[in-house]
């Protein structure tokens, strides 16, 4: 063996540094005080043997392997592992029929963790409900998705769930700091020194998810820069240079896509420009189709300003026509126009009430006749232009039906709306 194939050894030991520092125990396990601690549940019922089959619900890099399997070496059960991805019927019959022997022939309880559970059909989950009921297998699903569309209800009835969330900085934080003094597992033997602002960095990108901080940390310990006394930094620069063009954890049919669409409407909703900018640039950078993002402007411009300002839906129509003829990148200009003039916009929600106040209205009360004067041709129809201020007194809702279904704001131009209108009710009204 050379020295070259020596040192590769040494250094790569042919597995992710995220893979070797994955945590041992349950004290070693961050990020979900509140699901293992002391005084959870879960440590309760395992420190008496016992751990119910669960589903485990978080983004990537949240722990959701590591955990099963702590928990499965917290009862002393045998872990299957299989990826409800790829996996075929064999596989699962050859798992659940070990499970099975396990059981009856050494009295041993078996884990059968099934990464990406949602990637099973109703069907393929229903064959787990008799195992899971019989207690022949402790199931634990692990999923991006979120359950309650991804799963069945007869399913997740016999499971607890557990939600991981992104671990927090200070977190992901420890675990890089873990990762460089550890001499057995980490890269503690390759004496690294590192900045703060490196440190920061890391942080930053990966976002919540520890395993692409301990990528990033070992491909930057590759990529450290040598000091006059040998030892090896690792600062911003490099780690800069590691990160490259940042990859951001955004799955266009995922949690993430209605997340951030949610909050990118409910900013503009709020009058809140920088924060609308923020989500547009974050959905934009994350690859998000720019006409999904336009055609939500123009749903919110009727439905959350509407006769504030009138206005706002040419505008936004307008984005959705910049986008289909001028393209990305382009676009992000006439798509952060219309945020903004949406965000700044008064802001009335009478338009949607009053659509939907009368269709319920319809709808409990059935469609009533259309009046006589107001069916095509007929002569007792009166024409407003021919009077006044372009009106005159004239019934145009059914006998019967008594319902104001408009009730204008004082927001913005719809002020002036309600304004007339009320000289107008007042007119049509009187005795």
């Amino acid at each position: 063996m050379d020295r070259q194939e020596s040192l590769f050894k040494e250094d790569h030991n042919y597995e992710p540094l995220s893979f070797r520092m994955r945590p041992r125990t349950l004290e070693e396990f961050l990020g979900a005080e509140d699901i293992i601690g002391e005084n959870s549940f879960l440590r309760k019922a395992i420190n008496k043997g016992y751990l119910p089959s669960l589903i485990v619900y978080g983004p990537p890099g949240s722990g959701k392997t590591t955990l099963s399997i702590l928990l499965a070496k917290a009862i002393n059960a045998e872990f299957i592992e299989l990826n409800a991805a790829i996996v075929g019927v064999q596989e699962l019959k050859e798992a659940l029929q070990r499970a099975r022997r396990n059981l009856e022939l050494y009295g041993k309880r078996t884990v059968l963790f099934l990464d990406e559970i949602h990637h099973f059909n109703r069907l393929q989950q229903d064959v787990l409900l008799p195992f899971v009921e019989k207690g022949t297998i402790i199931l634990i699903g692990a999923t991006t998705e979120n359950p309650f569309f991804a799963l069945n209800t007869t399913l997740l009835s016999r499971c607890r769930l557990i939600e991981l969330k992104p671990l927090s900085n200070e977190n992901i934080e420890k675990i890089l700091r873990r990762a460089l003094e550890d001499e057995d597992r980490g890269l503690g033997k390759k004496k690294l020194q590192i900045t703060d602002d490196a440190i920061e960095e890391i942080v930053r990108f990966a976002n919540g998810d520890a395993r692409i901080a301990l990528n990033t940390l070992e491909l930057a310990s590759f990529m450290a820069s040598p000091l006059e006394d040998g030892r090896l930094m690792i600062d911003r620069d490099v780690v800069k240079e590691v990160i490259g063009k940042r990859v951001f954890r955004y799955d266009q049919k995922g949690d993430e896509h209605y997340h951030t669409i949610s909050a990118f409407i409910k900013s503009i909703r709020g009058s809140d420009p920088d924060a609308a900018l923020y989500y547009l640039a974050k959905m934009l950078l994350s690859g998000e189709d720019p006409r999904f993002i336009a055609r939500r402007l123009i749903i919110h411009a009727a439905e959350d300003i509407g006769m504030a300002d009138p206005f706002a839906i040419v505008v936004a129509q307008a984005a959705y026509y910049a986008v289909d003829v001028v393209g990305m990148p382009e676009a992000r200009i006439p798509l952060a126009e219309a945020t903004i003039y949406l965000a700044t916009a008064p802001k009335s929600n009478s338009v949607i009430m009053g659509i939907d106040k009368a269709m319920k209205y319809i709808e409990e009360h059935g469609v009533a006749i259309v009046p006589e004067h107001l069916r095509g041709n007929s002569p007792d129809y009166i024409y407003p232009h021919d009077y006044p201020n372009h009106f005159v007194k004239q019934r145009y809702l059914p006998e019967g039906v008594e319902e104001f279904f408009y009730n204008p704001s004082e927001q913005g131009r719809e002020k002036k709306v309600k304004e007339r209108l009320e000289a107008l009710w007042r007119e049509r009204y009187k005795k």
